[in-house]
């Protein structure tokens, strides 16, 4: 199988390996954290959408992240669900189906890094210039700039695919829980250096880029704070900036811990943990992130919790 062309399009997905007694306690931990990304993040773009007083470009970027956490999430979670609970030798998928979920896994994680400058620029210009950000900051300049996030992440992605859908395949087996590029390129026994020059020229100019921009930004921002020695404008950018700085490192250490693990053969039970864990503790704590950050959505919370115990006292 190894060294012949592979003509069929059923690929085996390795999957996860879950112990018999595990199975149960595993799906059913997956899935109350995936129906709670998808209950949040949708939740949370409900309400700003239908709360005029956050139709702001601060709150409008945070419904980016949410959609793009959503995409995140139900790309890989469905597929995983139901290979938990299916033997090994049945986790078959579609080559076409292998082919855009992987388009969705690096669309979801490039727009995540375009977002988060966007809204890097967004606190620099709020803090730094907040004079002229009601004039900078439009409701059409973030839409400009969203569509500019997920347009450009989606040609170099696709770009990316194409390049390893282009190869011939001498082999079936994905060894990994979804279909990513390696995972797709992998599957040929061609010469990769094209897909492995632009794989690396496309993760340089985009963590580069996004890292370079988010320091500036924030050298930018305390360079005015401690110059300005304003209590009040230092208070302002602590609490707008400290949840797209908390967002933006759980996003780096989480894709540097995947990308460790891929140096270690031997640990690649552990990456398929990561990698899994990647597309839903991060969506799952930016909802949290983001969400008590709104005051009305603390609010509800509140008013929830008081209910609760409402009840509860009333039953007694």
């Amino acid at each position: 199988m190894e060294n012949q062309t592979f003509n069929g399009d059923i690929l085996i997905l390795e999957g996860l390996k879950v112990t018999s007694q595990t199975v149960i306690p595993v799906f059913i931990f997956l899935l109350i954290v995936y129906i709670f990304i998808m209950v949040s993040n949708i939740g949370l773009v409900v309400l700003i959408f239908t709360n005029r007083s956050l139709h702001q470009p601060m709150y409008l970027l945070y419904c980016n992240m949410s959609v793009n956490d959503v995409l995140g999430a139900t790309v890989v979670t469905p597929v995983i669900l139901r290979d938990i609970l299916i033997p090994h030798s049945r986790r078959y998928i579609n080559y076409i189906d292998c082919a855009a979920q992987a388009f969705g896994v690096h669309l979801y994680a490039g727009t995540a890094q375009t977002v988060l400058m966007i809204m890097a620029f967004d606190r620099y210009t709020a803090i730094c210039n907040p004079l002229r950000y009601g004039t900078i900051m439009t409701t059409r300049m973030v839409v400009m700039l969203s569509v500019a996030a997920w347009g450009t992440i989606s040609v170099l992605v696709a770009i990316l695919l194409g390049l390893s859908i282009r190869l011939s395949r001498c082999r079936s087996v994905i060894f990994n829980p979804f279909c990513d590029n390696a995972s797709l390129f992998k599957l040929s026994c061609e010469s990769v250096l094209i897909n492995n020059i632009y794989g690396l020229g496309y993760t340089v100019v985009l963590l580069g880029s996004s890292i370079g921009s988010v320091t500036v930004t924030y050298l930018r921002i305390a360079a005015v704070c401690v110059l300005s020695k304003n209590k009040v404008l230092n208070s302002k950018a602590l609490q707008t900036c400290a949840t797209h700085l908390a967002v933006y490192i759980i996003l780096l250490v989480s894709g540097s811990i995947i990308a460790i693990l891929h140096r270690f053969p031997q640990l690649s039970d552990h990456r398929k943990v990561a990698a899994v864990l990647g597309h839903l503790a991060v969506p799952a704590l930016n909802a949290l992130i983001y969400g008590l950050q709104i005051k009305e959505v603390r609010q509800r919370i509140m008013a929830l919790f008081r209910s609760n115990k409402v009840a509860l006292m009333e039953r007694k």
